[in-house]
């Protein structure tokens, strides 16, 4: 065997500024990884989280300590001992679940255990100024039935009440990217509530959310940032109806599939998300997807452009790459 590791950093521009509580892209930075074997090619993407300062720098630097125990033919377990949860061990992780499929013939689903089925995604109303121009997304997205809309702790309950009153028929869901406080969630909460909301995503900030175990909520709360990887669930369960599974977060799809097993073995109910990136990074995310209730990974549909071979998004539905884009033979 003869296996060489490279990383290298793309930007990719927003069609329009992404905003959500306390940020906002013009355009983002991600990483690439190859895996070289044997004449076959394994690539994975990684955003990195934001949150925890991850950027392109530090997720490169780390890819290249390891680079030559990948080079000498550590496996994907074997990188979960390498490296932590995050953007740099996902990047690898993927790459490796690309070469291995290439390499055993068989597509990453299959490998995964899951059946390759399309499936069907949010797509997500950023924040703007007023509700009423969030409203005009909404009502613009006709076409997707499924919309996921970020609030702040401006107007909220007005924003989703203009988006609904917009698009009546849509299945509405929610994330507050932990912008608020508990006192704000309980009075909040009763009327989105009652405005249809499916479930909302980190009403309170990451370590500051122990109170929800005490807290009665009108509506499914799911974590995202309080759940990153395996060893944050048994918190989580205590405080949350769900979570949302990113391969940023745990560091590839290796460990999201054990997070997503052992999640639902709780009975928590399960989303899997994304940051805004290319098909590259949503592929895989695809395979996660075919294990969870609800989907969000419509990051390239934020971005001026998307890789060749790029998933099919119709509506709702996200095919299953049909082309060498990732995961299959």
């Amino acid at each position: 065997m003869s296996r060489t590791l490279s990383v290298h950093t793309e930007y990719w521009k927003s069609k329009i500024p992404f905003r959500i509580s306390g940020k906002s892209w013009d355009g983002f930075d991600l990483i690439v990884c190859e895996v070289r074997e044997d004449g076959r090619v394994g690539r994975g993407e990684a955003s990195g989280v934001f949150y925890l300062d991850e950027d392109p720098a530090g997720m490169r630097a780390q890819i290249e300590k390891v680079a030559p125990r990948i080079a000498n033919g550590a496996d994907r377990e074997e990188l979960r001992d390498l490296l932590p949860p995050g953007g740099a061990r996902n990047a690898i992780d993927c790459a490796l679940w690309d070469l291995e499929a290439r390499r055993e013939g068989k597509s990453a689903w299959t490998l995964a255990g899951v059946k390759p089925m399309p499936v069907n995604t949010v797509f997500t109303i950023g924040l703007e100024d007023t509700p009423e121009q969030m409203a005009a997304k909404a009502a613009a997205a006709k076409d997707r039935p499924l919309l996921k809309i970020k609030l702040s702790t401006d107007r909220p309950v007005e924003r989703v009440r203009a988006i609904r009153a917009a698009r009546p028929e849509a299945r509405l869901v929610a994330d507050c990217n932990g912008g608020w406080t508990l006192a704000q969630l309980k009075d909040w909460a009763p009327a989105l509530a009652e405005l249809g909301l499916s479930l909302l995503e980190q009403p309170l900030p990451r370590g500051g959310d122990a109170a929800l175990a005490n807290y009665d909520a009108p509506l499914p709360l799911f974590a995202d940032e309080s759940c990153l990887h395996l060893g944050e669930l048994e918190a989580a369960a205590l405080r949350y109806d769900g979570i949302v599974i990113k391969l940023d977060k745990t560091g590839g799809l290796t460990e999201a599939l054990l997070l997503a097993r052992a999640a639902k073995a709780r009975g928590l109910r399960l989303m899997v998300g994304c940051m805004v990136a290319t098909s590259l990074s949503m592929a895989p995310s695809h395979v996660l997807a075919q294990l969870c209730e609800f989907v969000d990974i419509d990051g390239p549909l934020l971005l001026e452009q998307d890789r060749s071979h790029a998933l099919s998004y119709e509506g709702a539905a996200v095919s299953v790459p049909k082309e060498a884009l990732w995961g299959t033979p």
